[in-house]
């Protein structure tokens, strides 16, 4: 899957899957080379390839940041609609889920764009008590360079993508 060419519809469907999730899994290797996963509700993709997620409890990340910074994101949209639909069409019309493959970057405070992007995206639970704990003082961002892109294939379902 080229990422240049198709790097808008990886977006649309990075938004989507968030919308339904509320994150996306980031898998890695960790120190004893044992597969680790972590959910990350604060995943937001750039416009050229590159993309950075807010760092606050992902501490093991964190430490893997310094390590292997090789990293895979899987995206599912797990909107309920859009997989009754598809199950009874027997095909789906978009891809139901999406890995992106890259490299974890440099640290760094967020600006102020990425505060107001973050605060917009969470805007339907900032009055929840679970917004305070979790997304309130989020003020650093890891920077993410995507080099590849990989479609999840579900047989027929998604031949005719």
């Amino acid at each position: 899957m080229d990422l240049k060419t198709n790097w808008n519809k990886i977006k649309d469907h990075f938004n989507k899957s968030l919308n339904s999730n509320f994150y996306v899994s980031v898998a890695y290797l960790n120190s004893e080379n044992i597969p680790t996963v972590t959910p990350i509700g604060s995943l937001f993709l750039n416009d050229n390839q590159t993309g950075y997620y807010f760092e606050k409890f992902s501490s093991m990340l964190l430490n893997q940041a310094e390590e292997n910074k090789e990293i895979c994101v899987l995206a599912v949209n797990s909107n309920r609609w859009f997989w009754l639909k598809s199950l009874f069409k027997g095909r789906f019309n978009n891809y139901p889920a999406i890995k992106l493959f890259g490299k974890l970057g440099q640290r760094r405070e967020a600006n102020e764009n990425e505060i107001r992007m973050l605060k917009n995206r969470m805007k339907i639970i900032r009055g929840m008590k679970g917004y305070k704990y979790l997304f309130e003082d989020l003020n650093f961002v890891r920077e993410i360079t995507f080099t590849k892109g990989r479609k999840v294939s579900l047989g027929d379902m998604t031949r005719d993508l």
